[in-house]
This record gives C-alpha cells, sequence and structure tokens, in this order.
C-alpha cells in the first residue's frame, strides 16, 4: 500500500519537479518507508511506499526495467502475482526482487493493456514507456484504490489523494454541483470532485497519455442483468463459501503481521473465521464504547475470538477519545466528506497499526447480499399492502412526534416521516431519498449558484432500479464506492495500515449479483445466503441480534464541547455570506432545527457543515 502522483507537462512547458517534491510529502502517511522521484522527458513520477510485500530496498519505487525503458508507480497489492511470475519466467523473464511491483511492470511490458484482465488485487498505478513517451494509468475493478487527476491546456497531474494534487498549479473552481451532492448524500460521488477541474478516475478504467492526447476507456464491467445463475440454494451456499475461502486466503500473503477486523457483526466475524483456519494466532481487533453501551457490540465480538481462539484486542473508547480525534480525522480528509463514522475507523486503524501493518475487514458484504435496513424498507415499499396504506395516510401525524437519531422514539418517528415520504415516490427516486442524509430540495436551496445541480443528480443512476438486485448494484456503485471504501482508505491511510476487503473479490461479487435476489433477501432475513453458508461455524447469538452501527455523540458535542465552534465558524452569518458558498437563511434554519424538540437529520447537516467549513479553512 502507497501514495502515488505524476505530472505530465505539454509541449513548451516546463517540469514542476519542486511541485513534485511537495507533492510526495502530501502522500507520506501513506507511505512512511521509503519515498523517491523519477523524472522523464516529459514530467515526474513520484511514489511513497508502506513496504507490505517484499520490504527490501530492491522493492522500492519508482521502478524500472533492467533496460531502463518502462518504469512503474504502483499503489496496492496483486495477489495473484505468483502464479503471474511463474508464467513469466516460464517466457524468459529473469526477476530481481520477490515484489508484486515488478510482476505488474513486466506483465505490461509483455502484454500491454490486456494485462489489466489478469490481475487479481487492488490497485492504482503508472507506468512511463521513456521510449514512446507514454503514460498508461489505470485503477482496480471496484475503485478499493483512489486516482484522481486534473488536466489543463498546459498539463495533467494524477494522485492517490487530493492534497498531492494541489501541490501544482490547478483551477481552484468549487464545483457547486459537487458541494450540493456532498449536502445531499455526505459525499461526493464519482467521477466528481470537490473542483470543477479535478475527476476521479472510475472504477475499471485507465488513462493512456501520449503527447497532448488523453485517452480514457473502461477495460472491466460486471451487469446485474447478466445471464442468471441456475445453482441451487444449496449449490449457491457451497461455493459462497469456497469462493470467500479462497479470496481471504490470496489476502494473507505479506511479508509483515497480518490481522482481521472484528466487530461482532456477521460480515466481520466470517472474515475472521475463515483467517483463523489459515494461520496460527490470528489478531483480532475491535472497539468499544465505554459511555454508549447500546452501541458496544464487543461482547460479540469476543464470543467470535473466543470460539476461534484468536489473540483479540478490544480498544475501549470514551466519548471524549472521540471528540479529541475529530480534528486529526478533518485535517486528512481533503475532499469534503461527512460520514461521522469515519472518526471511529480512524481510531480503529490508529490502535490496530500498533501491532499489524495489515487488517482484513468485512466491507462490501451489505452491498452484496442486502444488509441495511434500506433494503428491507424498499422491498416492503415496492409491495401493495395495507401496511404501506397507513403509513401513508399517517404522514400528517409523523410531524407531531419528536424526530431525532438520539432517542429510540425520536428515530422511529425520523423513519416512519421518510418512509412515508417515499412510498409517494418512484422506485428511482425513492432509492435516492433514502440514500440521501438531507432533502434534495433542502440541499439545492443550501448552496448558491447550483446550476447544474439537477442535470447531476439525473444522470446519478443510469439505470433503473427495477429490482432488489438493481437496489443492491446501485448501493455497490454509490454508497460503497463513494462512501465506506473511501473512509476505509483514507482513515487507514492516515495511520499507515493496509486494509484488505475479501468480499471484493471480482469473481464472488459476479457469481453473487449473478444469484437470484431472494437468495440474499425475503421476508425472515437479510443477507440470508451468507448467514446459512456459515452458520454452522458461527455463534448462534449472532444471528438473533439487531443490527446497528455507532452514531458518534454528535449532539452531545454540538450542545457541550463545540457550541463556540459552531458560533464561530459555522453558524456565523458574516462569515458565511463573505465565502459566498452557501444561503445564510437555510444554514440558519439548520441551526435552528439543531436546537429544537425535533431536530430530525439537523444533526447530520451541522456535521457537514462543520466538514466543509474546516476544509474551506484548510485548503482555500
Amino acid at each position: 500500500m502507497c501514495g502515488i502522483v505524476g505530472n505530465i507537462v505539454f509541449e513548451g512547458e516546463d517540469r514542476k519537479e519542486e511541485s513534485l517534491q511537495k507533492a510526495i510529502q502530501q502522500l507520506n502517511r501513506r507511505g512512511p518507508d521509503y519515498a523517491a522521484s523519477y523524472i522523464t522527458s516529459s514530467g515526474g513520477l513520484g511514489h511513497a511506499r508502506l513496504s507490505i510485500i517484499d520490504t527490501t530496498n530492491g522493492a522500492n519505487q519508482p521502478m524500472s526495467d533492467s533496460s531502463g525503458r518502462y518504469t512503474i508507480v504502483f499503489n496496492g497489492e496483486i495477489y495473484n502475482y505468483l502464479e503471474l511470475k511463474k508464467g513469466l519466467e516460464n517466457k524468459g523473464v529473469i526477476f530481481s526482487t520477490q515484489s508484486d511491483t515488478e510482476v505488474l511492470l513486466h506483465l505490461y511490458i509483455q502484454k500491454g493493456r490486456e494485462a489489466l484482465q489478469d490481475l487479481d488485487g487492488f490497485f492504482a498505478f503508472c507506468i512511463y514507456d521513456k521510449e514512446e513517451d507514454t503514460y498508461f494509468i489505470a485503477r482496480d475493478r471496484f475503485g478499493i484504490k483512489p486516482l484522481l487527476y486534473y488536466q489543463d491546456k498546459k498539463q495533467f497531474v494524477f494522485g492517490s489523494e487530493m492534497k498531492a494534487i494541489l501541490q501544482f498549479s490547478i483551477d481552484k473552481t468549487v464545483d457547486r454541483a459537487s458541494l450540493t451532492q456532498f449536502f445531499q448524500f455526505n459525499y461526493i460521488p464519482e467521477p466528481h470532485t470537490i473542483f470543477t477541474s479535478v475527476k476521479k478516475l472510475l472504477p475499471g478504467h485507465f488513462i493512456e497519455i501520449k503527447g497532448e492526447t488523453v485517452k480514457i476507456e473502461r477495460y472491466y464491467t460486471y451487469y446485474i442483468n447478466q445471464a442468471p445463475c441456475q445453482d441451487t440454494y444449496e449449490q449457491a451456499k457451497k461455493n459462497i463459501s469456497i469462493l470467500l475461502e479462497s479470496s481471504v486466503e490470496k489476502r494473507m500473503v505479506a511479508d509483515v503481521p497480518i490481522g482481521s477486523f472484528l466487530s461482532g457483526g456477521i460480515d466481520s466475524s466470517i472474515i475472521a473465521t475463515i483467517s483463523s483456519r489459515l494461520t496460527k494466532n490470528l489478531h483480532t481487533f475491535s472497539i468499544g464504547f465505554k459511555d454508549e453501551p447500546y452501541f458496544d457490540e464487543t461482547k460479540y465480538a469476543r464470543l467470535v475470538a473466543d470460539k476461534i481462539k484468536s489473540e483479540h484486542t478490544v480498544f475501549s473508547l470514551s466519548n471524549n477519545d472521540l471528540y479529541e480525534h475529530f480534528e486529526q480525522v478533518l485535517d486528512y480528509i481533503d475532499e469534503p466528506f461527512a460520514d461521522s463514522s469515519a472518526i471511529n475507523v480512524f481510531l480503529l486503524s490508529k490502535y490496530t497499526k500498533e501491532q499489524v501493518t495489515v487488517a482484513l475487514s468485512g466491507d462490501g458484504a451489505d452491498e452484496l447480499f442486502s444488509g441495511y435496513n434500506k433494503h428491507e424498507a424498499l422491498r416492503i415499499a415496492s409491495q401493495k399492502s395495507l401496511k404501506n396504506t397507513l403509513i401513508k395516510t399517517g404522514k400528517p401525524f409523523y410531524q407531531f412526534i419528536p424526530q431525532s437519531r438520539q432517542s429510540k422514539l425520536g428515530n422511529l418517528a425520523r423513519q416512519l416521516d421518510k418512509y412515508a415520504k417515499g412510498l409517494s415516490l418512484s422506485q428511482k427516486d425513492r432509492y435516492i431519498a433514502w440514500a440521501s442524509f438531507m432533502e434534495e430540495g433542502k440541499a439545492n436551496n443550501l448552496v448558491k449558484d447550483n446550476l447544474t445541480f439537477g442535470q447531476r443528480n439525473s444522470t446519478l443512476l443510469p439505470f433503473d432500479i427495477d429490482s432488489m438486485n438493481a437496489v443492491l448494484y446501485a448501493d455497490f456503485n454509490l454508497v460503497l464506492t463513494n462512501d465506506m471504501l473511501r473512509k476505509v482508505d483514507s482513515m487507514s491511510m492516515a495511520n499507515s495500515l493496509e486494509v484488505r476487503t475479501p468480499f471484493l473479490q471480482h469473481d464472488l461479487v459476479e457469481y453473487v449479483f449473478a444469484l437470484p435476489e431472494h437468495y440474499k433477501i425475503d421476508e425472515y432475513s437479510r443477507k440470508k445466503i451468507l448467514k446459512d453458508a456459515f452458520k454452522a461455524e458461527l455463534s448462534e447469538e449472532l444471528f438473533h441480534r439487531p443490527k446497528h452501527g455507532f452514531e458518534v455523540p454528535l449532539l452531545k458535542w454540538f450542545k457541550n464541547e463545540m457550541a463556540a465552534y459552531l458560533k464561530q465558524n459555522v453558524f456565523n452569518q458574516e462569515l458565511i455570506e463573505a465565502q459566498g458558498f452557501l444561503n445564510w437563511g437555510e444554514v440558519a434554519k439548520i441551526e435552528q432545527l439543531l436546537h429544537s424538540k425535533s431536530p430530525k437529520d439537523a444533526v447530520s447537516s451541522t456535521w457537514a457543515l462543520v466538514v466543509f467549513q474546516h476544509w474551506v479553512k484548510r485548503y482555500l
């Protein structure tokens, strides 16, 4: 796991070597073990290394082949590199390291862009051909590793993080449509970023650059409308078990200590259980919450750890621990991102890194097998039933119940209100509404001059939401890529920890998407087939517990520790109007709602404002 950056200047422009060095320094947490650059005839490549496979100096990057023609900078891991290496050796290739980087480089030399089809792993990389003065840049199938780029008439810049790209002279015009989507979803959907001129390379895509010609193409796709799998339920259970075990085994390869996150939920419990069969003395890690016993799941994690006999560590956190670290989290975020659970991931990664360098996680299972409450709500909402009619009829009355995420009754009222409103929408609009943290209309009113927002949102999901598999496909492309994977990558990399995701093995993903949707969700269960596939190995108690995440105690902070901070940095009319991004009247409404008896989603909206204002102060 590493950080990469590159700058390609077009004819007549000077190389930006000083900017390149500053950009590499910005990536030092992604790669604290070694950093270097390679100057090309048209620019330069930079790399910051976190040593995982072949930790010797010979495997440092940028890495060139023996002829000096090809040079690579690479972030990620290639899990099948030993198999690929053997095939290349049979063709006469001689290797000087034990690294997967050198295998990737020689595979590209042999096969060009077709090499991407052979790769099993997660990655973002660039390979420079000195003889042709060309650059080949690619991102993995599901976007586990980030890759951003900027282009104008003078240059092309790419990097693992926005903060690296900002070291070059670029246009920093804020994209008002992106800003509006940020307030709506708490993140900015790809390929867009907070700046109009910076884009994210979409998953499964590559870029070829020759001279001033920049060509972007897709090399991988998977469809929900592919030929459905005909396997019986029992056959499918066995296949999922086999595919997932193979995936975990591939991800256990490392030349540094490796462990597994263990929250006590089904997904991480399955990954840890499989891992324990493949290695001795598995280290597992979870976080507990001293001040929030309702959200503390460590007893379930301990049940699993005791059963698989892992060396289990619980990091027990107080609300004060969370509060003390929130500004560190905001400092590392280089594009507005308001999923407050990033604080939890940051702390879990920080303490896990003290014992291991690589950790496995259960990310991707909820989107793949239907693990969210939203999935059950969408399934029920698509049915004609008396229950739906009654809920829809009662919509005017939910306004009289205080709505808040801070209590069971308040959260129920909030959910009923949101569900009732969704019943009046089309399937696609309902999905968007339930994937949002702020209503589209309110986000639209909040941001000034967002002239293209309506058009942007209308093309967000270019397919019909006409089945549960389509819902999962939407989550995979929207929520997983833009929220979950971004959160885990940025917060783990802030602590120099590599996180691997076995559920995102591409042959497993393709297989599960081809299965009938009733294998995954029905009136009795979510993630049905996944639970059944591993039921014999997991504690019975895991299957009879409510699913809930952890709500960072934002409302408590806002009314106590952060009250003065909010007045100065968020609910400040003079500041808001001077910046010119937001409509003060709408900001004032959020403040008023926050301090009412029915704050609804004002807490998450306020956190988004905190994140945005911190970002403006730091980067603009």
